[in-house]
């Protein structure tokens, strides 16, 4: 519908960008550069001795990872949709990351699903429908 009832422009949502709540920059760097293979596009704090604030991607996946505690909470959960996830599991597995060893799941909603906790409680859930 290009516009309503009113004669206004249709309104065009787009992909959301998660912010996930993270306490330790190494610790962050490790896990999302490394064992999940996302890039950093780009780093903010407005002071040296300020917290960190980061975007990260991989493919068309952008996520935020933030210090500043009034920007979200720990234990968040966020799905990531996935092509080849059979693929990608094996490539976790073969990095032997020593805080994770993640399995995959076939679930009853029809899709196989490989869940990773990171370093701050926060939960993935990367999967392909099948």
């Amino acid at each position: 519908m290009e516009g309503n009832i009113l004669n206004k422009p249709a309104i065009t949502m787009k992909s959301a960008t998660p912010i996930l709540r993270i306490f330790d920059e190494e610790k962050a760097k490790e896990f999302y550069l490394n064992f999940l293979e996302f890039k950093l596009d780009w780093e903010h704090r407005f002071e040296d001795d300020m917290p960190l604030y980061v975007q990260i991607s991989n493919g068309g996946c952008i996520i935020h990872l933030s210090e500043h505690h009034g920007d979200c909470s720990p234990g968040a959960c966020i799905r990531i949709e996935v092509d080849n996830i059979e693929v990608f599991h094996a490539n976790l597995l073969s990095k032997k990351y020593k805080y994770s060893r993640p399995g995959i799941e076939i679930t009853p909603w029809s899709t196989k699903e490989v869940c990773v906790l990171d370093p701050f409680g926060n939960r993935i859930v990367f999967f392909e429908s099948i």
